[in-house]
């Protein structure tokens, strides 16, 4: 079921739990050019999209949005639009006369943001919000005047100094920014709100979704919410993290309209987004989540007993049947159903038992489809066993007596994972401590599909701390299992293999070309594994998501770019040509950089 909320109307379209979950996208070119501006608009409507948003980083760009919509309008197209407002409330307020709903940043849209270090007391901190008040009822009034609805949308990566003083770079510091405005909103009178709660890190923005509808509850407040992984990248990380952190929260009922945010052309976040709410619609059933539940607010990895390589301090490993190999990751193990002679020292195999010659076999382990044909079986390893097992007939008879020895293999195949959580909750009540290799089979031709699909079925398990390892089988994408099995592993930050890349999906905000740039930067750093380096297409969302990056690429203007070391800049305004070889030299003078391998 999905959570219940209020009805927000924008132009002809209707946001809440009564309707469809909507689907948007944002448009890249400059909100002052009309005709790149309309001809964006269309493809993402072209390509499914209910929604438009525009960026408005001034007045004289709000204004031009008249310009947009009746150029879009003449063409036929009815899609409400929306203006994405940060800095200059004037701005908004010429917006929200003109397009169906407008979006404001809390943490910039009276604050401005220094990262200093303030102590607010009840009555400081009082009448810093009644500064917000005296800037924000007038644009509340405008709205109320011209049925224009509203998005309070709050970024992880910029959250206001006074927020980050008293609540910390934290969900519930992002919580917290939202409903200082949201009760601004009730207390005029003025329901059609939208919120939001992105950032870059899926866990964090997962909790802090848990969270606002946590505390909305407290205070009787149903507004629904858009959602979306800001800055998740291209190619399979930006799908990764925007399906496992979209899907987690729509499998719990929690989400009325969805952004996928690629470092892509903005068409091509609608077909990902149609297949994140494809997939949920298959799922037998939603879950709601306890936030009372440690597991739901915060990281904790299921204790489990080392055996081998797996589980205990070990990080997941990667099971499959294919052997191809990428970025010099090779699976740990891998499975085979023909005869192995002999593992080497390099790689490890799995079996079926029957075809084990004897239980001492070098790096070749069985596979048992059941607790049953493992009791009877002569041949059990003395090392690992792998015992697959039905996650919805579990007792204490079957799993008793169990040694430690043994893998425990959950197929996903029908279940979701309130079934799965349930089954690790019955192992912690059961003090059951043996290792838990997650497994799926995904026989799709569409493989972004099947990235989507086995994000959303593991995502959220290993997020929240389930999970040993990871076995996902295709046949017909065989060669590219593999990097997907890492790669869920390296956004869910269990497993770190390569370089991570937090980029924005650009905007008109944007002085430079964003995808070539990203392309450029990975070029020349993507053998730097564990380091988190951050391209950034402007100041906006910058600074504040440099806390969880090492280095940060941010446009600083048109053709300029500073660098930054955590949230801290250290190199402003760089020629744009000559940046990248700054970042490197940055890097080098930190000494986190090693040459890459020829």
């Amino acid at each position: 079921m999905r959570r219940k909320t209020i009805n927000v109307s924008v132009g002809d379209l209707i946001i809440g739990s009564d309707y469809p979950i909507v689907t948007q996208s944002m448009t890249t070119a400059s909100t002052l050019d009309t005709e790149a501006s309309v001809e964006e608009a269309i493809r993402i409507i072209d390509a499914g999209g209910d929604l438009v948003r525009f960026t408005a980083p001034n007045t004289n760009e709000a204004e031009n949005l008249q310009n947009i919509k009746s150029k879009i309008r003449e063409k036929g197209y009815d899609t409400p639009l929306v203006a994405d407002i940060h800095f200059i409330p004037k701005a908004a307020f010429t917006a929200a006369r003109i397009v169906e709903k407008v979006r404001i940043n809390p943490g910039n849209y009276v604050d401005t943001k220094r990262f200093k270090v303030k102590e607010y007391d009840d009555i400081t901190y009082a009448k810093e919000i009644k500064k917000i008040e005296d800037k924000f009822v007038p644009l509340i009034d405008i709205c109320k005047e011209n049925n224009t609805a509203m998005r309070i949308g709050t970024n992880h990566g910029s959250l206001s100094d006074r927020i980050m003083n008293r609540f910390g770079d934290t969900p519930l510091g992002m919580v917290e920014s939202a409903l200082e405005f949201l009760r601004i909103c009730k207390e005029n009178d003025f329901n059609q709100v939208v919120l939001s709660m992105k950032a870059s890190n899926p866990l964090i923005m997962i909790h802090a979704y848990r969270l606002l509808v946590y505390k909305m509850d407290l205070e009787d407040m149903h507004f629904p919410l858009h959602l979306g992984v800001t800055e998740a990248g291209d190619g399979i990380d930006g799908r990764i993290k925007s399906a496992l952190g979209i899907g987690t929260l729509l499998s719990e009922g929690i989400g009325d309209t969805i952004r996928v945010s690629l470092t892509e052309d903005p068409e091509f976040e609608i077909p990902v987004a149609d297949k994140i709410l494809r997939k949920i619609d298959s799922l037998s059933a939603k879950h709601a989540i306890d936030y009372e539940d440690s597991r739901s607010v915060s990281y904790l990895k299921r204790s489990t007993d080392g055996c081998s390589n797996i589980g205990g301090s070990s990080v997941p490993v990667v099971i499959s049947s294919s052997h191809t190999a990428f970025e010099g990751c090779h699976p740990d193990y891998i499975y085979s159903e023909n005869v192995i002679q002999e593992g080497d020292n390099n790689q490890r195999y799995i079996v079926p038992y029957t075809m084990l010659a004897d239980n001492n076999s070098k790096n070749i382990f069985p596979f048992f489809e059941s607790l049953q044909s493992y009791r009877k079986s002569d041949y059990q390893s003395e090392e690992i066993n792998f015992v697959q097992l039905d996650i919805k007939r579990l007792t204490n008879s079957i799993v008793s007596s169990i040694p430690s020895n043994v893998v425990f293999v959950l197929n996903i195949d029908g279940c979701n994972a309130s079934e799965l959580k349930k089954g690790f909750n019955f192992f912690e009540n059961q003090d059951i401590l043996n290792p838990v290799v997650l497994a799926g089979k995904y026989d799709k031709e569409d493989f972004e599909e099947i990235i989507v699909d086995s994000s959303i079925d593991f995502g959220s398990l290993f997020l929240e701390g389930y999970g040993d390892g990871l076995w996902i089988e295709s046949k017909e994408h065989s060669e590219q299992i593999n990097e997907l099995s890492f790669s869920i592993l390296q956004n869910t930050r269990t497993r770190i293999f390569k370089t991570d890349y937090i980029s924005c999906p650009s905007c008109g905000r944007t002085k430079f070309d964003l995808q070539e740039t990203t392309a450029l930067v990975k070029k020349h750093t993507s053998h730097l594994k564990g380091l988190k380096i951050s391209v950034m297409g402007c100041i906006v969302n910058g600074p504040g998501e440099m806390a969880d990056a090492d280095y940060g690429y941010v446009g600083s203007g048109v053709g300029l770019i500073s660098l930054y070391k955590g949230q801290n800049v250290i190199k402003k305004n760089i020629a744009s040509e000559n940046a990248v070889d700054e970042l490197i030299a940055l890097i080098k003078e930190n000494n986190d950089w090693t040459e890459p391998k020829i």
